[in-house]
């Protein structure tokens, strides 16, 4: 049994507004965690870890990896979490893969070593530590098909070509495939590609358009009347969707969506159960947009979109691009946000439209925001998650806390409240 080893390296650690609430690791990509894409890509059958500074070590989530601490021991497999390996084609041979192999390579770059050695996870603490530098075993060396996250804006450039090979890949699986159902007679399928679901509540007048790409729903999603889903297109496990336009969108599971939603991802436990255009945008967990909230999504020049990153503003080059809602980030009623905007983690804005960067905490109306105090935050949190069932533990109460002290900031620090 090999444990897997995923780290962040300094790139990974610049990807706000998530790294500062999340390891890399956690972020989906396509239809998947990065984690689980990796799990599914070398099949290790050991436990799963993350390496990615001591501001995670009070990171937790259920079902999440824990954070390494101590000796990792030799014959490990580091994998850099910034690599989305492709699903494989045959998931189940994985392992009698990887078993001979020490060195993992994704295009030119390096993407996993298996350990010669034990090491102290502490070398990798501050991120600056290279796989290169790690003695790997005596075995091959294997090729790692995958896509390279360089950028935190890359997670939306490659979602369609990520959400046409996964679910093509998962309908192809010659073993372990989850149990599909037929699409009923009364929902409407349009298309050549793809259509798969698994024990979905889908009622009359939906259509289900796989024209330009496959479609998948997970087990226990219920899709209301008047929704036309059009793929690529993944809808996770327990999902409700209450009406309106799904394209090429990634859902994760137990979220909520209503209205016109394209080229998105949301990481899961999140809800938009309302009218409202969010398009080519990236939400963490447990987000909220309150009724009316509106991302734009292409600037009105049609040139290319900047985005703010902890080490400035940056071209992205992409012509598409919405807004980056961090964990737990509300928006009131109405909310318009522009064109590669970033919301902080835990920020809760409201009003007509805020800045292109929002700090971690914000709350208000406008600049300057308050800061939302770290237990009035925390309650909040308790509720919404306690709506879904899930149990804030001490753990996540501690980590959380921790998030609120170490938060950046864009302004001036502003009065509590």
């Amino acid at each position: 049994m090999t444990a897997l080893y995923l780290y962040d390296d300094g790139p990974a650690r610049t990807f706000e507004p998530f790294a500062s609430t999340r390891p890399i690791s956690e972020m989906v990509a396509g239809v998947a965690l990065i984690r689980d894409r990796w799990a599914m890509a070398l099949q290790p059958g050991g436990r799963a870890f993350f390496l990615a500074g001591d501001r995670h070590l009070t990171f937790e989530e259920p079902g999440a990896a824990p954070p390494a601490t101590g000796l990792i021991p030799a014959g490990s497999i580091i994998a850099n979490a910034r690599c989305a390996p492709k699903i494989p084609a045959d998931i189940s041979r994985a392992a009698q893969r990887a078993a001979t192999c020490s060195l993992w390579r994704s295009g030119p770059r390096l993407a996993a070593v298996r350990t010669r050695d034990p090491i102290d996870a502490a070398a990798l603490t501050d991120g600056s530590f290279a796989l290169e530098d790690l003695h790997a075993g005596t075995g091959a060396v294997a090729d790692v098909q995958g896509w390279w996250i360089d950028d935190v804006w890359d997670f939306i450039r490659l979602l369609p070509e990520q959400l046409a090979s996964d679910i093509e890949q998962l309908a192809a699986q010659p073993a372990g495939r989850p149990e599909m159902t037929a699409v009923p007679a009364h929902v409407t399928r349009l298309g050549t590609h793809r259509v798969m679901m698994a024990d979905v509540d889908v009622e009359p007048l939906v259509i289900l358009d796989a024209s330009a790409g496959p479609i998948m729903i997970g087990r226990g999603s219920r899709i209301r009347a008047f929704t036309r889903i059009t793929g690529p297109c993944y809808i996770g496990e327990d999902v409700t969707v209450l009406g309106g336009e799904i394209t090429g969108c990634s859902i994760g599971p137990v979220s909520k969506v209503r209205g016109e939603l394209n080229n998105s991802v949301f990481v899961g436990h999140s809800n938009k159960g309302h009218d409202g255009f969010v398009g080519h945008s990236y939400l963490g967990r447990w987000v909220n947009l309150g009724a009316g909230t509106i991302t734009s999504n292409l600037k009105n020049t049609y040139g290319t979109v900047s985005l703010w990153t902890p080490s400035g503003v940056h071209d992205t080059g992409m012509q598409f691009l919405g807004t980056m809602f961090g964990d737990h980030v509300k928006t009131g009623i109405g909310l318009r946000l522009t064109t590669g905007t970033v919301l902080g983690a835990g920020a809760n804005v409201y009003g007509e439209m805020p800045p292109k960067i929002v700090a971690p905490f914000s709350w208000g109306s406008g600049p300057p925001y308050s800061v939302y105090r770290a237990d009035k935050f925390v309650e909040m949190a308790e509720r919404m998650m306690s709506r879904r069932h899930v149990e804030l533990t001490d753990g996540a109460r501690r980590h959380l806390t921790s998030v609120h002290a170490g938060r950046w900031t864009v302004d001036a620090d502003t009065e509590e409240t």
